[in-house]
């Protein structure tokens, strides 16, 4: 169904983003914009109308209260039941907004009201029923906010590696939230808007050093760079709070991604622009579109989380993001998402929870791309109390230090025993052997290297929702 809507939808969309970047944000019993389609037709009836156009034309500008609605209860099905609840995010009608609750009621059992998270959770914690044709309608759907949207679901049913109706619009825009490509970098001389308290996202590749405030990096939650000749991006889901920093080239192909507009379980989903796939932050590779299924995933390297005046003392030849982003933003320390990170609440359910950690609570989060099936969690507060920690993934064994900041590294470990460490850069081994800590490796006094491996930290919830079965160390 085609519709002459488009403008009011992208408006309307255009509104709510710049509400969720000016940090008022939309919480889970706060009523959502709602935008509008107008019909080419002064009075549209549920006659010859496909399902998928049945459901659309509920939402179009003159539909009215006193209009039959017979046809959408007495096709009814449980594939029904996913539309309804994204129709039910934008309606406009009372009487809508009743039948397809009605509906949802009588179908599921269920009896959760006008709550549309609650609706949502039981959805995901069911099998999934969707149509044959579920794509094109969330294609066609979000067409009318965003024309790109459409290529994300349009004929990609059977690309989908997540289930398609835990795909959620973020209520921006495609890169509404704007990446910083090659964004403009200073020395710490001229960083004098930082304070040595300020958290910073701290990387070196290949000799090239810098760090991204998170007071910056929050109202852009991506940059895109060639940092020591090698094409990387940072990316920060603000919401499951994850900063995982990608090489971009797969065999020769460096794949441009941006912030889609939609999420995963809470986790930011990126696209590319070649191809208009979407990718999943936390895994690494595109889970919906023409791409999936071609053995492609991003190479993750390491970013540490720590404080400015940690960060330019380890590092005083450093580079930093200067505040020249080319957008205006309030990049005082704190703002961006000063309501979301304050408090344990949601904006956007995930399908389970698990309570031994609070939602927000930071865990370091380690997978290996050569074990990807085991993935282990582990409490920031238990490493500030263990600054020396072993473990394994499968056949990798490795060390976590932690320093005096809370910063953490992760290595390889070959059998070293460190007996002490210092906090900033000087572990002893059990022979007695100091070794020196880099962003790249430990160098022992006698030439030995434990080589860096890669890890990010995550909110316990985001990390959790993705990977139920990950190993948790409290």
């Amino acid at each position: 169904m085609k519709s002459s809507g488009l403008y009011v939808y992208i408006v309307i969309a255009l509104i709510a983003g710049l509400v969720i970047s000016a940090g008022i944000f939309f919480w889970e019993d706060t009523p959502r914009p709602i935008p509008e389609l107008e019909s080419s037709k002064d009075s549209p009836t549920l006659e010859n109308l496909t399902r998928n156009e049945e459901f659309l034309s509920l939402l179009t500008r003159s539909f009215s209260d006193n209009q039959d609605l017979g046809s959408i209860t007495s096709k009814w099905d449980s594939t029904d039941n996913i539309k309804a609840i994204e129709i039910l995010n934008f309606v406009w009608s009372p009487l809508v907004g009743n039948t397809l609750i009605e509906n949802l009621k009588s179908d599921t059992g269920e009896d959760f009201d006008f709550n549309i998270q609650d609706w949502y959770t039981w959805l995901w914690n069911n099998p999934e029923q969707i149509s044959d044709d579920y794509d094109d309608f969330k294609a066609e759907l979000y067409r009318n906010i965003d024309p790109r949207f459409e290529t994300y679901f349009k004929d990609r049913w059977d690309t989908a590696q997540i289930r398609l109706d835990e795909i959620r619009w973020g209520w921006v825009l495609q890169d509404g939230i704007p990446p910083l490509r090659n964004p403009e970098m200073i020395p710490v001389s001229e960083a004098t808007y930082l304070d040595d308290d300020d958290v910073v996202f701290g990387i070196e590749v290949n000799g090239d050093v810098r760090a991204y405030p998170k007071r910056i990096l929050a109202w852009h939650e991506m940059f895109v760079d060639t940092v020591g000749d090698i094409p990387v991006a940072g990316v920060y889901c603000t919401l499951c709070g994850t900063v995982i920093l990608y090489e971009t080239e797969v065999d020769g192909t460096n794949h441009e991604i941006g912030t889609s507009g939609f999420l995963y379980r809470s986790n930011k989903l990126m696209y590319d622009r070649a191809t208009q796939s979407l990718w999943s932050t936390i895994k690494w590779e595109p889970v919906v579109g023409p791409l999936v299924g071609q053995w492609i995933a991003l190479t993750p390297r390491s970013i540490v989380t720590t404080t400015w005046g940690e960060w330019k003392k380890r590092h005083p030849e450093t580079q930093v993001l200067s505040l020249e982003t080319g957008h205006s933003r309030n990049y005082g320390e704190g703002v961006a998402y000063n309501e979301y990170f304050s408090t344990d609440r949601l904006m956007f359910h995930t399908p389970f929870s698990d309570t031994r950690l609070k939602n927000k609570q930071e865990v370091l989060a380690l997978r290996f791309p050569a074990h990807p099936g085991e993935q282990l969690a582990i409490d920031t507060d238990f490493l500030k109390e263990n600054t020396i920690y072993y473990d394994k993934i499968w056949e990798q064994s490795f060390v976590v230090v932690t320093d005096t900041s809370g910063a953490n590294r992760v290595y390889n470990d070959w059998g070293t025993q460190f007996t002490e460490y210092d906090g900033d850069s000087t572990l002893t081994d059990s022979t007695g052997q100091s070794w020196t800590l880099s962003e790249s490796e430990l160098t022992s006094a006698n030439g030995d290297t434990l080589e860096r491996l890669p890890y990010h930290r995550a909110f316990w919830f985001g990390w959790h929702a993705v990977y139920p079965e990950s190993r948790l160390v409290k």
